[in-house]
């Protein structure tokens, strides 16, 4: 049997469809390679069993004639997403072995599209983290260079597909957690517009800003995917009630009259010198393809960062105080009496990064200070998304770096702030709840890829994957893969 590591989500389609590739086959020739590459640490939860029995019934569909295109193609949940057969712990001791009695809307809308899973991905604890350096369960490496991070929260995401452990993978964007690991690990990873994926059953961290999307080769398999994914879902109140779509619409679109705006000001001091010249590559590429490039300005949303960790901190604090120890999750072995159980069952339970944002985010919301962070970043957001707005009546789409850099070494960012820092790209559309693309865009001499970002306005998906085509179509950054997989 052929090679079917690296083949395309279409490809692996049409061979399932055309009966040269069994479900089972190709479950368990994905399930042998992450057996191989355990030393990524990208998997968290792995059982073969489930596995193929789900590639089992994928088989029944498909020769009883009820397939359809994603039937029996493998995929990855992030371990943010409760799963039925699956251990669901947000990389985190508190809910260490956690056995979820239902699936998240995500993960049940890909099952009933007849995708199979391969297991539960490693990420940053409660998806809280840009390197995936903060799980319980110890780091994910990345695949171009054990050395670095693959990027966080959906660092696991990342290096699984970059790996060629799944051709896909689920992953959840709060600040930049989708977009970044794509750019760190040479994926493309697309984020889609707030409440367009239900957020039922993802184990929340900032609830006005996780948002649930995927990790994969290309465009082209973002877009083949994300229809199963997304949808209205009642049980989820920021649920957007919008038509179901073709996401892959797009992808002959062209570039010719597309108008591309690139705040300049963000190409500036502290952009590596690479990555600004990689950019502006893909500025020409797409002016050859018949685009305008345009210079824009986006001053407020240069106060992305402090505004992101007022409102994501809070809304942490809130969402994390319902693990306390007494009704589901980790509980301290000795304890006085209730108080005292709460306190050490959050000490024992919680690692230092939840702990460092719970911290923040409760000082945000305490009497007297809540006027003056909390209320006063949420109304920075919507100017920050009112100017994103207004820019978009000028431009179809933005083009800005994903971070400063490529992958960094593990340690590099440790003191917190440098850290946080490093979202500077990505969180603007976060608070202003736009969809982005991150895809890869060259090759740093320092042997890692580097990445480019793509906004859009609400609801622009197809376009935009539409717009990361129209570049893969011209390159074949998304067709290289890391030495030894």
């Amino acid at each position: 049997m052929e090679d079917l590591t690296f083949c395309s989500v279409t490809e692996l389609s049409r061979k399932l469809q055309a009966r040269e590739v069994s479900a089972v086959e190709l479950a368990r020739h994905y399930l042998e390679r992450i057996e191989a590459h355990r030393d990524l640490n990208a998997f968290l939860d792995v059982r073969p069993e489930a596995t193929l029995a789900e590639a089992r019934e994928a088989d029944e569909r498909i020769a009883a004639g009820n397939a359809g295109p994603l039937t029996g193609i493998p995929i990855a949940h992030k371990d943010i997403f409760v799963t039925k057969n699956w251990a669901s712990t947000a990389a985190s001791k508190m809910l260490e072995g956690y056995m979820s009695p239902f699936d998240a809307t995500v993960v049940r809308k890909l099952r009933e599209a007849g995708m199979v899973c391969l297991g539960k991905l490693n990420c940053d604890e409660f998806a809280m983290g840009s390197g995936n350096e903060n799980s319980a369960y110890g780091r994910v490496h990345n695949p171009w260079d054990p050395n670095a991070v693959p990027g966080g929260s959906s660092g696991g995401s990342s290096a699984c597909v970059a790996a060629g452990l799944a051709p896909i993978a689920t992953g959840t964007d709060t600040g930049g957690s989708i977009r970044e690991p794509a750019s760190f690990t040479g994926l493309t990873g697309v984020k889609p517009t707030y409440g367009r994926p239900s957020r039922f059953g993802m184990i929340a961290f900032a609830s006005s800003l996780d948002t649930a999307g995927l990790l994969a080769h290309s465009a082209e398999d973002c877009a083949a995917v994300l229809g199963s994914m997304v949808g209205f879902d009642p049980a989820d109140s920021t649920s957007v009630d919008r038509p179901t779509e073709d996401f892959s619409r797009s992808l002959t679109q062209g570039m010719e009259g597309i108008r591309i705006g690139v705040p300049r000001s963000w190409m500036g001091k502290g952009l590596d010198a690479e990555v600004a010249a990689s950019i502006d590559k893909v500025l020409d590429t797409y002016r050859a393809m018949g685009a305008t490039v345009v210079d824009i300005e986006l001053p407020m949303a240069e106060l992305g960062v402090p505004v992101y960790y007022v409102v994501a901190c809070a809304e942490a604090s809130s969402n994390l105080s319902r693990f306390d120890g007494v009704r589901y999750g980790h509980r301290a072995a000795e304890y006085e009496d209730i108080l005292d159980m709460i306190k050490k069952s959050r000490d024992e339970g919680f690692g230092p990064e939840p702990k460092r944002r719970i911290m923040i985010g409760t000082y945000v919301l305490s009497h007297g200070y809540y006027d003056a962070y909390y209320l006063k970043a949420q109304r920075v957001r919507r100017l920050i998304a009112k100017e994103f707005h207004d820019t978009f009546r000028k431009v179809d789409v933005i083009v800005t770096p994903v971070t400063t850099g490529t992958a960094y070494d593990f340690g590099a960012n440790a003191d917190p702030v440098s850290a946080y820092l490093s979202d500077l790209y990505t969180v603007p559309a976060s608070l202003a709840g736009l969809p982005g693309v991150a895809m890869p865009c060259g090759m740093h001499s320092n042997g890692r890829p580097i990445g480019v970002q793509l906004i859009g306005e609400n609801f622009s998906e197809a376009r935009l994957l539409g717009i990361a085509h129209a570049w893969q179509s011209v390159t074949d950054w998304h067709l290289r893969h890391p030495a030894g997989y």
